[in-house]
């Protein structure tokens, strides 16, 4: 649900002029989500969302894009530095890490933010990783593999 609406919001402020957290209730209410204000203000902080000055003195939110950019590289490092192999069963991909990564691995393939993925379960050396469907777990394992085998760090979105 909160990825969810995390994604929600992101749509809302790429595609309206939001200037208040009040606008983005109503606009969340009107998608179907029933949020409080210390949901709207906690998710505002954790998609690091901040206001920029627009046309007659008005602002909007805006999501940061130079500072996620050097998130995801770090994510995709841990997801490198702990990666050992995976395999799938229908829409669950299982990923081996080496022994006491797995939880950093999981934590790093959430906040990568990967279309698809419902979730992470992480134990010591393994991940459960529910993906929506079938079909959508094999281009997630694609993704994956094209990330875990690439020399580059950017780009990992044209994967």
């Amino acid at each position: 649900m909160k990825i969810g609406r995390q994604t929600k919001i992101i749509e809302l402020i790429n595609n309206n002029d939001i200037e208040t957290q009040e606008e983005l209730a109503d606009l969340l209410e009107h998608a179907g989500y029933h949020v409080t204000q210390a949901t709207i203000s906690r998710d505002i902080r954790e998609l690091k969302l901040t206001k920029v000055a627009i046309d007659s003195g008005r602002q909007k939110y805006i999501v940061l894009k130079n500072q996620e950019s050097g998130l995801n590289e770090k994510f995709v490092r841990v997801l490198r530095d702990g990666f050992v192999s995976m395999d799938i069963a229908q829409n669950i991909i299982v990923i081996k890490s080496i022994s006491g990564m797995a939880m950093a691995v999981a934590a790093a393939l959430d906040a990568l933010h990967f279309d698809g993925i419902v979730g992470c379960i992480a134990g010591d050396d393994t991940i459960m990783c529910a993906v929506r469907s079938n079909e959508e777990a094999i281009r997630v394992m694609e993704k994956l593999n094209k990330i875990v085998t690439s020399k580059s760090i950017g780009n990992f979105d044209e994967a």
